[in-house]
């Protein structure tokens, strides 16, 4: 009997003294989702697809993450006529909705490449890692709240919008520091592959750590409905212009 007591008080001592589990964040998405885009790029009406997936939600570096990705790949001509292969992936906290680690994988022809971001958000640094032929090791300093650039889009999709407003996205992508900033305009009704809806449109400006703009005429329509699902994507870089549209969404 005596030692049965001692037991609850130590579990109620245990139970006391355990610090409260982290509170999961509400999100437009879920486990299972699969977005899939049509990919123009340039002089070509479809180039290919990207196919956006969360994969799962588990255990990670001490919390629990959401495991995204998204994998695009050319239609059969042109991969017939160059092979291309990208994955994106990123583990994002439920609870603190940042990212823990982001990485890119690409196949260009014969060329593979691995670079992964791996973020350690409490002392705002993160530790890059090139892979080819060779790996490159490097550490970097960090804004507070940064994100890599699939976690970046998934967030995006969970701040509060209201035309006029200004958001800031600070990002980490291929071992440099980006501002992201986005101007919200009104919804506006938008076509796409995957019908016709009601979309906030925002103008993203991106500029590096020297103030040098990336990319021009850049647009993302988030929609203006509970699942906040990014509906188109537009942009010119210095290789080409491109449009991703979305297709389907489960």
């Amino acid at each position: 009997m005596k030692e049965a007591v001692l037991a609850l008080v130590a579990l109620a001592l245990l139970t006391v003294s355990r610090p409260d589990a982290p509170v999961e964040r509400p999100v437009p998405f879920r486990v299972g989702e699969t977005l899939t885009y049509d990919v123009s790029w340039s002089t070509w009406l479809t180039a290919g697809k990207v196919v956006a997936t969360v994969r799962d939600k588990r255990p990670s570096y001490s919390s629990t993450a959401y495991y995204i990705v998204a994998e695009g790949r050319p239609t059969p001509l042109v991969g017939k006529l160059y092979s291309l292969y990208y994955k994106m992936d990123t583990l994002l906290d439920a609870s603190t909705l940042l990212s823990q680690r982001g990485s890119l994988y690409s196949e260009e022809g014969r060329r593979h490449r691995f670079r992964t971001t791996l973020f350690d958000q409490s002392a705002r640094k993160a530790t890059f890692e090139y892979r080819s032929s060779t790996t490159v090791r490097a550490d970097l300093a960090v804004a507070p709240g940064v994100q890599d650039a699939l976690a970046a889009l998934y967030v995006l999709r969970t701040l509060p919008m209201h035309a006029g407003d200004r958001l800031t996205v600070p990002v980490s992508d291929d071992g440099t520091n980006y501002r992201v900033q986005l101007d919200v305009n009104a919804p506006e009704r938008l076509t796409v592959p995957f019908g016709t809806v009601s979309a906030w449109r925002l103008k993203p400006t991106i500029v590096d750590e020297r103030g040098t703009a990336l990319g021009h005429n850049l647009t993302i329509w988030l929609g203006n409905d509970p699942r906040r699902l990014p509906v188109k994507v537009l942009g010119d870089l210095p290789v080409g212009s491109f449009v991703l549209s979305l297709r389907d969404a489960r």
